[in-house]
């Protein structure tokens, strides 16, 4: 069984439903031993001029780490352990790494999940960045950005949901395959590994064909490649969805060769055995 989740999203997020407070008890209430919060700073549409839908509000960072320290100090003593981050959408351009280093430089969060959102100016979640892409075309764009981001000049712990591209893709086969991307992904994994940074399973795989991202036969490369540190987020937006996955994914990770489930927290990392 996994006990943790630190890949999760509150209000404060453009797209989040449930409080702060909420999220953070619904994770005490199902037995997690480590419960992160990473909710969207999106400087990535800032920096690319990312279209948004009415709405859309960047996160208010000074009082989203207010309120997640005051809840750390509260859950102190009761052997649950909070851990406050961000998710960090990628963009190449100064302007968006210049505003990461200064959250950074600020808040100094727990973790980072370092995520690919945006590419040629779009969420490649929605429809506009498929527009006269055929499958191969538009997963190579999205996949050339995921290796460009491993190189952010700010720091990152997390590799956050490899395969995000497929998730709403309007192709009849969403599923990205290894075998279809041997050279860009063994790019990428081989740098992760590289870098010591930490491959996440992401359980809202949504329409992309598989139970999580990475599926397993990307994650199988990872492990022959020699990684060995993954970590697990259920990406909720709202309180039913934390942990959302884990039994299934515990399974088939422990079936691949994988022995615990790596947290990051600072300059540290915990094991937590599968």
């Amino acid at each position: 069984m996994i006990f943790t989740d630190v890949h999760t999203h509150s209000l404060y997020s453009a797209d989040g439903i449930s409080p702060l407070r909420e999220m953070v008890g619904r994770a005490k209430a199902l037995g997690l031993r480590c419960y992160g919060v990473s909710d969207h700073f999106d400087y990535d549409y800032l920096a690319e001029g990312v279209p948004t839908e009415p709405g859309f509000r960047y996160i208010d960072e000074t009082e989203y780490f207010r309120e997640l320290r005051t809840l750390q100090k509260e859950s102190s003593d009761s052997g649950f352990r909070l851990l406050a981050g961000g998710e960090f959408g990628f963009s190449p351009k100064r302007q968006c790494a210049e505003l990461y280093a200064q959250t950074i430089e600020r808040h100094r969060p727990d973790f980072i999940v370092n995520s690919v959102h945006s590419v040629e100016g779009h969420d490649v979640y929605f429809s506009a960045y498929f527009d006269g892409k055929t499958k191969r075309d538009a997963y190579a764009r999205y996949l050339d950005r995921v290796r460009e981001s491993l190189d952010a000049p700010y720091r990152y712990e997390i590799v956050g949901h490899l395969g995000y591209v497929s998730r709403n893709a309007p192709y009849a086969d969403r599923t990205l395959r290894y075998e279809e991307f041997p050279e860009l992904l063994d790019e990428i994994l081989r740098t992760v590994i590289a870098k010591g940074k930490i491959l996440e399973v992401n359980s809202s795989a949504r329409g992309s064909g598989g139970a999580f991202l990475p599926d397993c036969d990307i994650l199988a490369r990872y492990r022959a490649l020699g990684g060995e540190k993954v970590s697990y987020g259920s990406d909720a937006h709202r309180i039913d969805r934390i942990g959302e996955g884990r039994e299934e994914i515990a399974r088939k990770l422990k079936g691949l060769g994988f022995c615990a489930i790596t947290v990051p927290e600072g300059n540290e990392e915990h094991a937590f055995p599968l």
